[in-house]
């Protein structure tokens, strides 16, 4: 079985690498350090599954997950996460994972977790699983979707992180202008007046860390 581990944190894909690996026929196939880097490299090496970090520098987990799902439909998606927040499981779910595991939870949470989703089931910590509703067949759903569309938190996050709305652009291969455009329509969307409240928004949302 084919993984992909995407964390920003070296010492946290050494550990899991070493844990994945110790697993009889588990190989980690690549490794990312940011979000558009596993968008990137899942879509070269198609893993069965991808393991990813909630927040992530220059693409979070969650828009990762839904850029992963389009391109490589087959690579089923795990949340490895500090965040034991509900919304932000739900919104993964709506994204396409079919897994959110804590990194508090024990090792061997994650390699069932794991495990689970190679066979195209679904697994969740306890906490998880008892805030979100699922299916008779074993899908998760989400109840609340997000108001804004997943270009528009891309735009976000990097303006969240302090790019510019010109190093935006040029991230995203747009234009300047466009980037405002997004940026009015967010800002319209969500009821909010400035780019410091944008700011607080994303990190409310876990988009960025504080």
């Amino acid at each position: 079985m084919k993984i992909l581990l995407a964390d920003d944190h070296e010492l946290v894909r050494r550990g899991v690498r070493g844990l994945m690996e110790c697993h009889d026929g588990w190989q980690v196939c690549a490794e990312a350090g940011d979000g558009r880097q596993a968008v990137a490299l899942a879509t070269r090496h198609a893993p069965d599954v991808a393991v990813l970090d909630a927040t992530m520098p220059e693409l979070g987990g969650i828009e990762a997950t839904r850029q992963i799902h389009a391109a490589s439909p087959g690579t089923e998606i795990l949340i490895y996460t500090a965040h034991p927040s509900e919304q932000l499981a739900r919104d993964a779910i709506a994204a396409g994972a079919h897994g959110y595991v804590l990194k508090s939870d024990p090792a061997h949470v994650l390699l069932a977790a794991v495990e689970a989703l190679a066979d195209h089931r679904t697994f969740f910590s306890a906490a998880i699983s008892r805030a979100c509703a699922v299916k008779r067949d074993g899908r998760a759903r989400a109840a609340d979707l997000l108001r804004l569309t997943p270009r528009e938190r891309e735009i976000l996050q990097l303006l969240a992180e302090g790019k510019s709305n010109w190093c935006v652009g040029a991230i995203l291969g747009i234009s300047e202008k466009t980037v405002a455009t997004h940026r009015e329509h967010m800002m319209r969307k969500l009821g909010l007046e400035s780019i410091v409240e944008l700011v607080h928004y994303a990190v409310r949302n876990y988009l960025v860390l504080p």
